[in-house]
């Protein structure tokens, strides 16, 4: 009897369009998974933010970009969930990168390290008339230094700042106005390039220069030959600015010469009265949103009489340390917490778009 060998099976093979959509699947899921990781990370661990002005030189300079920890102090719960990632406030000039049709109350995460005194922050903009249509956390950032944390006193003399009555020297690197006379000859303007000053001003005095330097420039230029003195050019107490915080004839304020006064804690308790409403009546309206009303003698708290006011939150003075060009807590006051993003941490790397090059010496250097 013949027998037939069996018949081998072939492979079958799929449709080459089954193919091609399992492919376009796996890149798909692995694209969104890629984009969720991202998205958690920058969210709850870590965000990368570039220096726009020149208001911390020389600590952090224009050009700068920078990695802020959001593990240090908690990460913040966004207040706004509903927006476009990667876009801040704006899609275009007439449409927002948000929904505000769901807004979730401030809430951070434990974190490892309270706020202390120098560290450098990465915040939301605090109350002003440009930002108040946006949430919080969708206001413009700022990076400042913490000059005075919650309940300590604050007090700026002759440009130096006092925390509770101590001395606080300014960081090495920060710069200030200085007052530069020399005996007619013109400064050296080589000399001062190689000592990275590129700010500087003659006034009508012939020989006298207004220069914005570090204190290691300014003791370098003492030495100089024609240089008759550096001093620093610091306003003098009782000159009041009427653009600074807190807006008041009775607080004689000025960039050198500022308070003294106490910053608000979570849960100290102040006395309402016409002498400190001009501190913290902003803050109970625009941070803790109370409704404040004064009527002759008596002020009233969301439309009930009040003697006294517990704070909710914990505040802090932050200043530039470039201390004579800096928008910081001396014009708009206290920086309350929700508004705090994170912790700068390290310089990744740095564009100097003024020389159109990188600069090198500054990559993934350590922000003390």
């Amino acid at each position: 009897m013949n027998e037939h060998p069996p018949t081998p099976l072939l492979p079958s093979v799929p449709p080459v369009k089954k193919r091609i959509k399992s492919r376009i699947r796996e890149w798909t899921e692995a694209i969104f998974y890629a984009f969720v990781v991202v998205m958690l990370f920058r969210t709850f661990f870590f965000e990368a933010f570039t220096i726009p002005s020149s208001s911390m030189e020389k600590s952090l300079l224009e050009g700068d970009y920078i990695v802020v920890s959001k593990l240090h102090y908690g990460a913040r719960l966004p207040m706004t969930p509903l927006s476009v990632p990667f876009f801040h406030q704006r899609l275009s000039t007439h449409l927002k990168s948000y929904l505000d049709w769901i807004q979730l109350p401030y809430f951070r995460f434990p974190g490892f390290s309270e706020i202390k005194l120098n560290d450098i922050l990465v915040f939301n903009a605090p109350a002003d008339p440009l930002e108040q249509d946006f949430p919080v956390d969708e206001r413009t950032y700022y990076i400042k230094r913490c000059m005075g944390c919650a309940g300590d006193t604050f007090e700026l003399k002759n440009a130096l700042v006092y925390i509770n009555g101590k001395a606080i020297p300014p960081p090495r690197e920060a710069e200030s106005e200085y007052v530069v006379k020399t005996d007619s000859v013109p400064l050296d303007y080589a000399k001062l390039r190689q000592l990275h000053i590129n700010d500087l001003n003659s006034n009508s005095a012939k020989g006298h220069y207004l220069v914005e330097m570090t204190r290691d420039a300014a003791d370098s230029i003492r030495q100089w030959k024609h240089v008759l003195s550096v001093t620093p050019n610091v306003a003098g107490k009782g000159q009041r600015d009427e653009e600074l915080f807190p807006y008041s004839k009775n607080f004689l304020s000025n960039l050198d010469n500022f308070g003294p006064f106490r910053i608000p804690h979570k849960g100290m308790s102040i006395t309402l009265s016409p002498d400190s409403l001009p501190l913290y009546g902003k803050i109970i309206a625009d941070y803790e949103h109370v409704k404040v009303e004064v009527r002759g003698d008596t002020i009233f708290l969301d439309g009930k009489v009040s003697k006294t006011y517990t704070f909710r939150m914990n505040y802090y003075f932050m200043m530039g340390d470039n201390r004579h060009y800096s928008q910081d807590s001396r014009y708009w006051g206290f920086g309350p917490e929700d508004h705090v993003v994170g912790k700068a941490v390290l310089i990744l790397t740095s564009l100097d778009r003024q020389n159109k090059g990188w600069r090198w010496d500054r990559l993934f250097k350590s922000i003390p």
